[in-house]
């Protein structure tokens, strides 16, 4: 016999005895009722009758059963909501930056407590520190309440991504309170190239950032020392400065701005430039062509009619117009570009399709496929932000997918994943000839709503790509963290995908969507850029792609970056970019005309377009020349690879470790830094600066700035992101009354409530057994039995 029992009568309703063993009692309790009330002498006259003793012995068989009922102990198990104990948390940020804001956490803790929740104060962060990813995830409870008292920027510990994932796994929101400054503070900073070589134009971008920002302030841009320009900008404004430095060694540019906030220290901004001497480049031709003249004025060009078997002492190799039969030692370029060297390939009558080069050993590392020839099919996961963040334009978000769809080759296989928190699949792999229409009707019956989180939409992508090596189309506002995305982007790369980011509706984060897209060796489209898909996704002739001049396919890119190009060479070879290189230029006839990618540890860029005269015709003229510049040095890379006897420093902020590497046969000796050896010839240490300014080790200057506390202010979009995935809300203030609600509302929940049932039969058996002894004497005092038991 089992212990116990139990059984699911309905949903959420289970019932069940705790014990059984009280029934091994009953057949010896009715045994001995039966005994004691059937028998009897027949002849004693006073006797009760028959009938009246087996009313007696149902009556009390009756209580004995209800007596072992209750001892069996038996009890429900139901679903109920029930109350609990509200209890609000308060992560108040204690951080520098937030000196811009009015205190508000005192009062807010002092409204929720009248409303009767309870509130802990948690402080984090203090001066340049703001772990507040760690103090959110620390202060967690199961179905608990967190309300953060902060600007959201993270300095150190982990993300809010992060701690919004742990949110999510214990039942516990995630709630903000709206700071709106009161104080005004600007902070400038400068992007641009750490490294250069001398003689070529720089571009620095000196940027402003801030809060409750009225009024433009003046900005000064110096250049060792020399003032270059001084503008008026707005918060979030920049303008450009361009430099060409001929001068090897350590350079300074540095911005200023001129006007009073609550912190000095990011009121000025350093940044160090090396530049170095002119790498060394082979250049590679069997005729004269003006190319050879251009790139000599850039760098230590070396002519060769072929390829040589050492290639140690170039950066890069640039080979224009020569037959594969003619190009010399191809295998030694393959291992030099395997080892990190450089090489562009310039195309020609000569070359590619005309030179025989898909049947030599330089085709596997160029970035394009000869011959004009339709490829392979691809594998197109088309990734679709479905979220509550995207309601206004949602219809333009369909719309741009419905685009893309239409723009797609139908050879290639196309799947559609689409998420909010989490993804969805909408249509499996499938060959998008004969099924457009079919994918085109999903996309429209797409309906938006819930938070966001990128990350797990790119993990379907991959999810459904399996073991293929695909392209990811992410279509998305970018409202969304973009570590943990970019994470998730870097596996991608890792398993041989890339994603394309196509920004789309009113208020796009291009910077999110470029983050993401550059991990995973991407690019970044505009919506009003998706016709690019079809150059992407073409192959090779026959493209409905049509234009005046060369067209920038890949935006943003190191070669591509603010580029408007008007050139026309007005002919191409005949090529397709390879899945997973770099599509960078069209013709105007839509084939390639620039690619790029990565092979081994080195970089290879093709340029296939070319004039009547077999140049390059107006890519050697500004301001179109800056795109055979730029191509160049992608090849080129790190100029100082090759040299020895070279220590770098990487720009660092004040309390942050930055490498110290040194390149040749003894790293010089210092104090500050110990370094270890990484491989033959390069070495590398490491120094935490805790000083602002310009400093020097051995033997090398490089910048120090403020901390990044300073460096951005107001409400970072991580913390929106962690409230909005965790179903919390942002409040006002002033509104502690409605947090002490919602933190009511949210300690309410269902729960599995059990109930014991084994008082019922107990007290139902008294009442049947007070009920037959008083209905017996009723029966004396009524005269209708003789007997003094009562029973007739």
């Amino acid at each position: 016999m089992p212990a116990a029992v139990s059984y699911n009568v309905a949903d959420g309703l289970t019932v069940g005895l705790e014990q059984l063993w009280p029934l091994v009692l009953l057949p010896v309790v009715v045994a001995a009722l039966s005994y004691l009330t059937l028998w009897s002498d027949s002849d004693d006259a006073r006797s009760a009758s028959d009938r009246s003793r087996r009313l007696l012995l149902a009556s009390r068989v009756f209580v004995a059963c209800l007596l072992v009922f209750g001892a069996m102990g038996p009890y429900t198990i139901q679903a109920r909501e029930t109350p609990g104990e509200p209890e609000v948390t308060l992560v108040t940020d204690g951080s520098d930056s937030m000196m811009v804001y009015p205190d508000a956490t005192e009062a807010l803790a002092a409204d929720i407590e009248e409303e009767g929740a309870p509130v802990s104060t948690v402080r984090v962060g203090n001066g340049s520190s703001s772990p507040i990813g760690d103090g959110v995830a620390a202060n967690l409870q199961e179905n608990g309440t967190v309300v953060v008292v902060s600007d959201g920027q993270v300095t150190e510990g982990r993300g809010l991504a992060v701690a919004a994932d742990e949110a999510r796994r214990l039942n516990a929101t995630i709630h903000a309170v709206e700071l709106e400054a009161n104080r005004t503070e600007r902070a400038v900073a400068i992007e641009g190239p750490g490294t250069l070589t001398a003689g070529v134009e720089a571009e620095f971008t000196v940027r402003l950032r801030g809060t409750n920002v009225d009024e433009p302030v003046p900005v000064e841009a110096r250049i060792d020392g020399e003032n270059i320009t001084t503008q008026e900008i707005d918060d979030n404004g920049a303008f450009t400065v361009s430099k060409t430095f001929n001068e090897t060694g350590t350079h300074r540019v540095t911005a200023t701005i001129e006007g009073g906030d609550v912190f000095a220290r990011n009121d000025v901004f350093h940044r160090s430039v090396r530049v170095v001497e002119q790498p060394e480049v082979l250049y590679v031709a069997d005729g004269d062509y003006p190319l050879e003249g251009y790139l000599d004025e850039l760098y230590d060009v070396t002519r060769a009619s072929s390829v040589p078997p050492d290639l140690d002492d170039y950066a890069a190799v640039v080979v224009q117009d020569v037959p594969a039969s003619e190009m010399g030692d191809v295998g030694a370029l393959q291992e030099f570009v395997v080892g990190g060297g450089g090489l562009v390939v310039v195309g020609g009558e000569n070359a590619y399709e005309n030179g025989g080069y898909n049947r030599s050993s330089l085709a596997p590392v160029l970035p394009v496929r000869v011959g004009n020839a339709t490829g392979g099919a691809a594998s197109i996961v088309l990734v679709v932000d479905i979220s509550g963040s995207t309601q206004r334009t949602f219809e333009i978000q369909k719309a741009t997918a419905l685009d893309v769809i239409e723009d797609i080759d139908g050879r290639h296989q196309v799947g559609i994943v689409a998420y909010t928190i989490q993804p969805y699949r909408i249509a499996d792999l499938q060959r998008l000839e004969g099924n457009r229409d079919e994918l085109a009707d999903k996309i429209r019956r797409l309906e938006n709503g819930g938070a966001t989180d990128t990350a797990r939409g790119l993990q379907g992508a991959g999810l459904m790509l399996g073991d293929r090596q695909g392209t990811v189309i992410l279509l998305s506002d970018g409202q969304d963290d973009p570590d943990q995305a970019a994470v998730v982007a870097r596996q991608l790369q890792r398993d041989g995908n890339r994603v394309i980011a196509v920004g789309t509706g009113e208020n796009v984060d291009a910077e999110m969507l470029k983050a993401v897209a550059d991990a995973s060796g991407g690019t970044y489209l505009r919506a009003d850029d998706t016709t690019k898909l079809e150059l992407l996704f073409s192959g090779g002739g026959g493209r409905s792609f049509e234009g005046e001049n060369l067209t920038v396919v890949s935006r943003d890119t190191f070669i591509t970056s603010g580029l408007e190009l008007s050139a026309n060479p007005g002919k191409a070879n005949e090529v397709q970019v390879k899945q997973g290189a770099d599509y960078q230029v069209a013709t105007a006839e839509g084939t390639p005309a620039v690619a790029s990618w990565r092979f081994g540890l080195g970089r290879v860029a093709t340029v296939t377009a070319y004039d009547e005269a077999g140049t390059l015709d107006g890519l050697l003229e500004q301001p179109d020349s800056l795109l055979t510049t730029r191509t160049v040095n992608y090849a080129v890379g790190d100029p100082t690879r090759t040299m020895t006897g070279v220590t770098t420093v990487d720009d660092t902020r004040v309390g942050t470790r930055t490498a110290v590497r040194y390149r040749g046969e003894t790293p010089p000796e210092t104090d500050e830094v110990t370094f270890r050896q990484l491989e033959e010839g390069l070495y590398r240490g490491e120094i935490t600066p805790e000083e602002a300014g310009y400093q020097r080790t051995a033997g090398t200057e490089y910048a120090v700035n403020y901390p990044l506390e300073y460096g951005t202010f107001g409400t970072s979009s991580e913390l929106s992101n962690a409230v909005s995935s965790t179903d919390g809300r942002t409040f006002d203030a002033d509104e502690g009354s409605r947090i002490a609600d919602v933190a009511k509302e949210r300690s309410t929940k269902v729960r599995s409530v059990r109930d014991s049932w084994a008082w019922l039969p107990l007290l139902l058996g008294l009442l049947v057994f007070v009920l037959e002894v008083v209905t017996r004497r009723v029966q004396v005092y009524r005269g209708r039995t003789l007997l003094e038991s009562g029973l007739p």
